[in-house]
C-alpha cells in the first residue's frame, strides 16, 4: 500500500510510441483531471523529471506523478533510468513519485529486481490497457477512484 492519496501527472517513458499513443487514450477514457507525458527513452524521462523547473509551459512534471517505465529501451533502458534516478533525483521529488515498471518479458530476474528496489512500487506486463491503468490508480491513489 502507498501513501499517495492524489495524482496530478502520469509520465510515460517508453520507446514504443504507438504504445505511448495507446496508454494515453486509456489514460484520457479514464475521464481524470491528469495531465500525461511521454518520452522514448530513460535519459528522456530523466530529462524531463529534473528540468522540470527551467521551463515555462504546459510540459512540466505536475505532482505526484505515476511513472509507467519500460525496462527495454535504446539509449537508456529502465534498470539504467533507475540507477540515475536514484543517483540524481531529489529526495523530496522521489517523494512524490511512483513508479510502475512495465514489460512484456515474464522474467523471474526482473521481477526480482524490481521487487527488491527501492523507488520501484509496481511491475506489470505489457500490454496496457484502460482496466489496468484503473485499477493501479484505484489501488494506490485514493481520491482519484476511477
Amino acid at each position: 500500500m502507498s501513501n499517495f492519496t492524489h495524482l496530478k501527472s502520469i509520465l510515460l517513458i517508453d520507446d514504443d510510441e504507438s504504445s505511448n499513443f495507446l496508454n494515453t487514450i486509456f489514460i484520457n477514457k479514464l475521464d481524470l483531471d491528469i495531465d500525461v507525458h511521454a518520452t522514448l527513452n530513460g535519459q528522456e524521462g530523466l530529462d524531463f523529471i529534473m528540468n522540470q523547473g527551467d521551463f515555462e509551459g504546459d510540459d512540466q512534471l505536475s505532482t505526484p506523478c505515476m511513472i509507467m517505465l519500460d525496462i527495454n529501451m535504446p539509449l537508456m533502458n529502465g534498470w539504467q533510468f533507475m540507477e540515475k534516478y536514484e543517483e540524481l533525483v531529489p529526495e523530496e521529488l522521489k517523494e512524490q513519485i511512483f513508479i510502475v515498471l512495465v514489460t512484456i518479458s515474464d522474467s523471474i530476474e526482473d521481477k526480482r529486481k524490481a521487487k527488491e528496489n527501492l523507488y520501484i512500487n509496481e511491475f506489470i506486463q505489457k500490454p496496457l490497457s484502460d482496466i489496468k491503468f484503473k485499477k493501479l490508480i484505484n489501488k494506490h491513489f485514493k481520491e482519484v477512484a476511477v
